[in-house]
């Protein structure tokens, strides 16, 4: 993927990733890591089903048997830092030993066209704000 020419060529990206997850509803879950994430994601249009994994007594294991019970397909939607690697990790290997198919790819696309501005799921309502106010005047 190469990068954005400008902030509003990147906004545009963003909210076509936000709109494809948002089509998604129905046969996918969208793993978060918590509240604040589901809200962010929300505040940028985001129409889906979450589920928390720091919420979920027994995290990524229990988030991932909560996709498994639903029937439906997982979207990974961790920071972009360290430790939101490992939790995607752990989410990958407990969905495979489930046998729930998942999409890292959303991730892996708003986590390098948010790279500039944020490392986290829940500031991009925010960068969002800020490019939008940025590109305005």
């Amino acid at each position: 993927m190469r990068p954005p020419k400008d902030d509003t060529e990147r906004m545009e990206r963003i909210n076509a990733v936000i709109s494809e997850i948002s089509l998604l509803r129905g046969t996918h879950v969208v793993l978060v890591e918590g509240m604040n994430d589901v809200v962010a994601l929300r505040n940028c249009g985001m129409d889906a089903e979450f589920i928390c994994v720091q919420s979920s007594a027994g995290g990524p294991m229990k988030a991932s048997e909560a996709v498994w019970k639903s029937g439906k397909s997982a979207v990974i939607m961790t920071d972009w830092d360290r430790r939101g690697d490992i939790i995607a990790d752990s989410l990958r290997t407990d969905l495979m030993s489930l046998g729930v198919k998942f999409d890292v790819h959303f991730r892996s696309e708003l986590g390098a066209l948010l790279k500039p501005y944020c490392s986290d799921v829940e500031s991009i309502d925010s960068v969002m704000l800020m490019m939008q106010r940025k590109i305005l005047g």
